[in-house]
């Protein structure tokens, strides 16, 4: 029998890959098998699963693995689901049954839809062969338009192809619709990065370190194939560990991990994106030693609209409101390309595996369940890659407000019906609609870089971290420089783009400004809703047309409008908070709370370590206040 302690890295290490993982919703795999086809069966019918190498235009081989139904004849033509990611396609395990392929699910499901599932190891990562220079190159991209080049080229397709995936696949997914190949009709890009720089890595400028360092180390051990590294054993334990997982699964070509040792050997050469990172910060600087392009937009599906809009590719979205900054993402595509759009903005942590509404229980079922949402995406899919399908997708937005247990529907956004509201600053700590007759209010804080918002926060549940779950915020309140306003006299929902306008002056020439949008209940709860940041030196805001809409002040992030604050000068910070949709209640407060640092979250500014004291004006002349686009109880 096998130990506890290895019985417990073995479900470590399986954790850690799962938390990287980006498939189709809550993993429903357990353990996982080398998954080489078993024994044919009749002549007539088709090997259930393989795992092959595909070659590329340069020769660079890509591993994937392909599921057909179980009994599928010679003849049947079936359309064709793709999820590519760059966390392993597969786990191997050694002498374990086909149905604990770590995907045997996942292809049960979509088999029994009617589909044969190809799921593939991106460049340089996995099985697969190349290096990543960065995530999302034009390479990768690229591949995934010759995987679906060789699909339709299978006898049993029905020459029509979509993708779909939570995170890092659904980013492959909307990416696929890039090389505008008429066999991609419709993908699912779910929960994805659609701004990589603006909505995850570097959101207002500002680094999420917390969330990049883990996912970086996770994913070189990945692309190393380190399982032991990945499940934080060593010695004897990693033997055997090893013993009984390998890590990736092979293709079924490689008897002998020649092949996969080789694909491994050249990952050694990615870059390694924390790393990278700490060097990079405008959005032309080149990202690592491969990317001297200086087209840091082309990393993300944002920079490709031209191209996704032109394949005219149904899509099917699902967002969450505290899943990093990705809703802005969604909702700054759907009103940029045409692209038929059905989009779903819930109560939800990274992948809908959670409820995350922050009015509710923690432990709140999610709902629609893990079989609804799988029951969603076979509806959509069906209508544009199976015989019979109308070829449809309303283009809508449907979203859940935070509070009130409510979903709305709309075409368009902001949806009709909200006024702009501004509240201003004021003395004391008040938060009103009056704007400020004082020559010369101000208040004085000094950042304090103890403060945090914790590890479950909605940064690190886009990198695996789980359940978004912020808690009382009244002790790191008292941290911050905070306004809040008299209890509201109605119910009153607030649904769009908050923006915040500082006006202040800093000892520094650098720092980080963080809004945060909370609710106070009346026995003093304080709730996070939503949050903001904007770098100081990327403030300087332009007239330049965006890539896509955005919501507040528009800013080139770029290094050449860097503009560094002049210390004791008033400056005018302003910017957008993430979108939200929150319905506050009668007698409750809203709060608005300034921080300058989140310890667990965010890159400390200035970067020389430095304490910023900041001098807020709240004035006549210089009147710091935030705009709520609200709506008083229907």
């Amino acid at each position: 029998m096998h130990s506890r302690a290895s019985a417990l890295a073995l479900a470590a290490a399986l954790a850690v890959v799962a938390a990287c993982g980006d498939g189709d919703g809550p993993s429903r795999a357990g353990d996982a098998s080398p998954g080489r086809a078993g024994a044919e069966g009749p002549v007539s019918t088709l090997t259930r699963n393989q795992a092959l190498h595909i070659p590329m235009r340069d020769g660079v081989r890509i591993a994937v693995d392909v599921w057909l139904p179980d009994g599928t004849e010679e003849g049947a033509l079936l359309p064709t689901m793709i999820r590519a990611t760059r966390y392993w396609r597969a786990r191997a395990f050694v002498d374990a049954p086909l149905e604990s392929d770590s995907n045997f699910g996942e292809a049960e499901r979509w088999n029994a839809a009617g589909y044969a599932l190809v799921l593939v190891d991106g460049r340089g990562s996995g099985a697969s062969f190349g290096i990543r220079r960065f995530e999302l190159a034009e390479d990768e991209v690229r591949d995934y338009g010759e995987v679906a080049d060789w699909i339709v080229a299978q006898p049993w397709s029905n020459g029509r192809v979509g993708a779909y995936g939570v995170s890092y696949a659904g980013n492959t997914a909307e990416m696929l619709a890039v090389n505008r190949n008429p066999a991609v009709k419709a993908v699912a890009p779910l929960f994805n990065d659609f701004d990589n720089f603006g909505h995850l890595v570097f959101p207002g400028g500002v680094l999420t370190v917390g969330f990049l360092e883990s996912w970086s180390d996770r994913t070189r051990m990945q692309d190393l194939n380190d399982i032991c590294g990945l499940s934080g054993v060593s010695g004897a334990g990693c033997d055997e560990l090893r013993g009984r997982v390998t890590g990736v699964k092979p293709v079924d070509a490689d008897v002998d991990g020649a092949l996969l040792a080789a694909a491994v050997a050249e990952h050694e050469a990615n870059t390694v994106p924390f790393g990278a990172a700490l060097e990079y910060e405008y959005r032309d600087d080149p990202f690592g030693r491969y990317d001297e392009t200086n087209v840091g937009h082309r990393r993300s599906p944002s920079g490709h609209l031209p191209q996704i809009e032109e394949s005219g590719v149904a899509m099917f979205v699902r967002a969450g409101w505290q899943d990093a900054a990705t809703v802005n993402g969604t909702l700054g595509r759907y009103n940029t390309i045409s692209n038929a759009q059905q989009v779903f903005i819930g109560p939800w942590d990274h992948g809908a595996r959670n409820d995350a509404d922050p009015f509710r229980a923690d432990d709140t079922p999610v709902a629609p369940d893990a079989d609804e949402q799988f029951a969603q995406l076979v509806a959509f899919f069906d209508e544009h890659l199976k015989e019979g399908g109308a070829g449809t997708t309303p283009t809508e937005i449907n979203y859940y407000t935070l509070g009130a247990d409510r979903w709305t529907r709309t075409e368009t956004w902001p949806p009709d019906g909200f006024d702009d509201v501004t509240w201003y600053f004021g003395a004391d700590g008040a938060l009103t609609r009056e704007s400020p007759a004082d020559a010369d209010g101000a208040d004085t804080h000094t950042v304090d870089f103890t403060a945090t918002t914790g590890t479950r926060n909605r940064w690190y549940t886009n990198g695996g971290g789980g359940d978004v779950v912020y808690g009382d915020r009244r002790d790191e309140d008292a941290k911050l420089l905070t306004y809040t306003s008299a209890p509201m006299a109605v119910d009153t929902e607030i649904t769009g783009h908050p923006v915040v306008t500082l006006w202040l002056s800093s000892t520094e020439s650098d720092g980080a400004f963080i809004v945060y949008l909370e609710d106070i209940a009346p026995d003093g709860t304080v709730t996070y809703i939503t949050e903001g940041q904007l770098r100081a030196v990327m403030r300087a805001v332009t007239d330049d047309p965006p890539l896509y809409r955005k919501y507040g002040p528009h800013r080139s992030e770029l290094r050449a409008d860097g503009m560094p604050l002049v210390p004791g000068e008033v400056a005018k910070i302003s910017f957008d908070l993430w979108a939200t949709s929150v319905l506050i209640r009668e007698g409750h407060r809203i709060r608005v709370a300034v921080a300058g640092a989140d310890a667990d979250t965010f890159l400390r500014y200035p970067r020389d370590g430095s304490v910023p004291v900041l001098s807020v004006q709240r004035n006549a002349t210089y009147p710091s206040g935030i705009v709520l686009p609200m709506q008083e109880s229907r």
